[in-house]
């Protein structure tokens, strides 16, 4: 009796067992609310037992196939006509139902932080447009981030697909919106984003194995990364927190917290916010300052709810007012906008306390970004003389860490999200197989450090990802680096600007298009608010090589130069309508050297469709560049339709 029992119970699990994988999966980008790429043939694909028999029904027709012996299946659907909003049936030995699926164009963009920032995050400046959001046939799928450094997975770890109406608008990657819209706005086509992208992330992730065949060292350690053995243990060594920063307990939060108001403070310094504190008196500190300010708050703003604006903290920070906490970041580059109770506030002084945590450079606030509270009808500004007080220091990091101590060669050490090919695998390969109208790319940040070797890396991306989709010439977009950091006032060196030069060099890849954003950058802020520009510059890109549309798409890029009694004579690409100053000024941040290489600022003027560069210091010029810093102070060379030239250099 006992063993028929066991049998049985173990015919039900072999069954239950049976049933689970008889059902018929899809992948999870093929869903409710989809675009398919119209006037291209369409794989729909998915997984069931092998031998299943798989029916298909979309757009009044049926079509059939056999699940084949490793389980997986495809169906090709014919090209169609944008439109929908449709329902597609898959069945098997269970049904699968898709609703709202629309037929128009898919884009995938691509990139790292500047790509991923959401509508949500610039949601003072775009406020209209997010109120407003009522475009239902512009859809978004942000692929969750998933790096994979074993090999090109099959599936996505999650993800749905979001319309651009009401509130769903907001994870929307900005730049990609406004690139949707422009484009819908002249088609009425449904448009889908698929966005693949991860702040922080260097290139070398995001392409292909197929883009690194001239790469025999990266194929090298793609190879490497296979070996599930190596990469523990690669990953093991990498040092741990307390290695790297033996962290002491914060006094701060020792006995009364520091942001308690029973807490009386005692021997505190003053320090200015907006500013870092190394250039207050502070030297070189990483770890935690607490800073305290009674903020005297109106009756008028009491019984609202308000809003804390403060700018951009450099690193992490906790925001407590009247010992409540009320907002905090976990790294520097979000903008601080917390929300603030209607309860919280009372009339007269309120304690504000702010905890701050830096772990390399300058810690503290970053000058020339908003710093107030505000309801909707008062503002009370938060700019001014605080009190501090340091409640943690972190010791040095030990950077022997990173060095083998025998051979004293640096370890490599594996951080999988920046491993080449790894957000390629778990982020794109899962979907290769599906059509594309293009694709848009805004990455470069993370490769400033090693600018030389981008060129070669965008060549490697744009072939890499045209070979896995199997479309050759699909149309690849990209944006330019904007202005950033420090301005600068004399001629000078910078990777920011060597990078700008591999980006335009990867032009000479065939159908390609680069927007320049020299003009759309902060000094203060790696994530630029102007998202929109950017967006729709990419937009123009788009009609002229996706779509076929005689227009002006680019600033001037430069072509050739003859040089004459000491003057260079430039040409350029892409004038439109004719060159100009775009602040009517005379011509700036072209720079020529001699023999010597010494930089010194030139004259520079329009005649016709040619700049003429010229200075008395140097008679007889061998080198020219124009816009090259980091963050120039004003490059005003555009053309008439009010698109920037290129940064660029040149030897003469």
């Amino acid at each position: 009796m006992i063993f028929k029992r066991i049998n049985a119970l173990i015919l039900f699990m072999f069954s239950l067992n049976f049933s689970v994988q008889a059902e018929v999966k899809l992948p999870v980008l093929i869903s409710d609310g989809m675009v398919l790429q119209r006037d291209a043939k369409v794989p729909v694909w998915g997984w069931a037992d092998p031998g299943e028999q798989i029916m298909l029904s979309f757009k009044r027709k049926t079509y059939k196939t056999t699940t084949a012996k490793d389980g997986r299946w495809s169906i090709e659907l014919p090209k169609m006509k944008a439109g929908g909003p449709f329902k597609m049936v898959i069945s098997g030995k269970n049904s699968v139902e898709i609703d709202d699926i629309l037929i128009g164009d898919v884009w995938l963009c691509t990139g790292q932080s500047n790509m991923v920032h959401q509508l949500d995050i610039h949601d003072v400046r775009y406020a209209e447009e997010i109120a407003n959001a009522d475009n239902p046939a512009i859809r978004h799928f942000k692929v969750p981030t998933t790096p994979a450094i074993s090999g090109p997975q099959e599936d996505l770890e999650g993800g749905e697909w979001q319309k651009a109406v009401g509130e769903e608008i907001r994870p929307f990657s900005a730049v990609a919106y406004f690139f949707a819209k422009k484009i819908y706005e002249k088609y009425q086509i449904p448009i889908g984003l698929i966005n693949a992208s991860v702040g922080g992330t260097p290139i070398e992730a995001w392409i292909p194995r197929e883009g690194y065949t001239d790469y025999p060292e990266i194929l090298k350690i793609i190879e490497e990364n296979k070996d599930t053995a190596f990469v523990n243990a690669q990953r093991q060594n990498r040092p741990q927190p307390e290695e790297s920063a033996e962290e002491e307990t914060d006094k701060g939060l020792m006995g009364t917290p520091w942001y308690s108001n029973d807490f009386t403070p005692k021997n505190w310094r003053r320090i200015n916010i907006p500013g870092y504190w190394e250039d207050q008196g502070v030297r070189d500190l990483n770890g935690t300052v607490w800073y305290r300010r009674e903020v005297e708050i109106p009756e008028s703003m009491i019984g609202k709810k308000a809003r804390l604006f403060m700018g951009r903290i450099v690193d992490a920070d906790e925001v407590y007012i009247n010992g409540v906490l009320v907002g905090n970041k976990t790294y520097q580059y979000p903008q601080r906008r917390y929300e603030v109770p209607d309860t919280l506030l009372k009339a007269g002084k309120n304690n504000f306390t702010i905890k701050v945590t830096n772990y390399n450079g300058k810690g503290g606030f970053v000058p020339d970004k908003p710093y107030y509270i505000f309801t909707e009808q008062d503002t009370v500004d938060l700019k001014g003389y605080w009190q501090y007080k340091v409640g943690e220091v972190f010791k040095p990091f030990d950077r022997s860490a990173f060095v083998d101590r025998d051979s004293g060669a640096r370890v490599r050490r594996i951080n999988p999200q920046n491993e080449p090919t790894a957000l390629y695998n778990g982020m794109i390969a899962p979907y290769k197989q599906l059509p594309v109208k293009g694709i848009l790319w805004y990455q470069g940040e993370s490769n400033t450090g090693n600018p030389k070797a981008y060129e070669g890396y965008m060549a490697a991306l744009i072939s890499g990802l045209r070979s896995v989709l199997g479309q050759p010439e699909t149309p690849f977009i990209y944006a330019q680096l904007p202005n950033f950091m420090d301005v600068s006032y004399l001629p000078s060196e910078s990777n920011w600007a060597e990078l700008r030069e591999a980006q335009l060099k990867a032009l000479k890849n065939s159908n390609t298009a680069m927007t320049v954003n020299i003009d759309l950058g902060e000094w203060n802020d790696i994530h630029p608010d102007n998202k929109k520009d950017v967006g729709e510059r990419m937009a123009l890109a788009g009609l002229k090589l996706a779509y076929g549309e005689n227009l002006v798409y680019s600033g001037p890029v430069y072509e050739s130069h003859t040089v004459e009694a000491g003057k260079v004579i430039l040409k350029f690409k892409h004038t439109g309508n004719g060159l100009m100053s775009n602040d009517g000024e005379p011509l700036s941040e072209f720079a020529l050297a001699g023999e010597d290489g010494k930089f010194v600022w030139a004259n520079a003027k329009i005649e016709g469709d040619r700049v003429i560069v010229w200075s008395d210091e140097v008679a007889e010029p061998k080198y020219l560049r124009y816009a090259w810093a980091d963050n120039p102070d004003n490059p005003n060379l555009y053309n008439k339709e009010g698109l920037p030239a290129s940064p660029f250099r040149t030897e003469l």
